[in-house]
């Protein structure tokens, strides 16, 4: 049976971009991210920095994950507009080693869409927030990396 959707891997393609000696983030965290949940709307606030340019952005959202893809959103779109197309499809996680209880750690998995290609990415970590944040972080970069690609074989 032929797929209906393919789901690229880029965990995988981002591991493996990071293993070469010549890569170069597009951008980077500064420190880590703040959030303020108080259970109603969520505030989240983030630095970024490329070559260029350091920002500065807070945002809110539906909840903590939703705080946290709004503010890199509107932090990296300044930057790299190709993030303005990029929508979460899916959200979903996994407790490792249940027998742990509260301090297990946490698989996040998430899906992304540019309207066009379908991108998976996977963060663990032993807070639901932290793996949440860097899946979102490995989403956007891998957006804007591919978009990179595309623009390069059209030349």
């Amino acid at each position: 049976m032929k797929k209906l959707v393919n789901v690229i891997d880029a965990t995988k393609d981002l591991n493996i971009l990071r293993s070469k000696r010549n890569y170069k983030p597009l951008f980077e965290v500064v420190g880590t991210y703040r959030l303020i949940d108080d259970g109603l709307r969520p505030e989240a606030t983030v630095i970024i920095k490329t070559e260029k340019k350091q920002m500065h952005e807070a945002s809110t959202g539906v909840g903590p994950v939703d705080a946290l893809a709004n503010v890199l959103k509107k932090s990296l779109s300044s930057i790299f507009p190709v993030i303005q197309e990029v929508k979460l499809v899916d959200f979903s996680s996994r407790i490792h080693d249940t027998r742990s209880g509260t301090s297990a750690s946490v698989e996040v998995n998430i899906i992304f869409s540019d309207g066009e290609a379908v991108w998976s990415v996977v963060a663990i970590s032993e807070n639901i927030n932290m793996a949440s944040f860097v899946a979102l972080i490995d989403g956007f970069e891998y957006a804007i990396l591919a978009k990179k690609v595309k623009s390069s074989r059209k030349k």
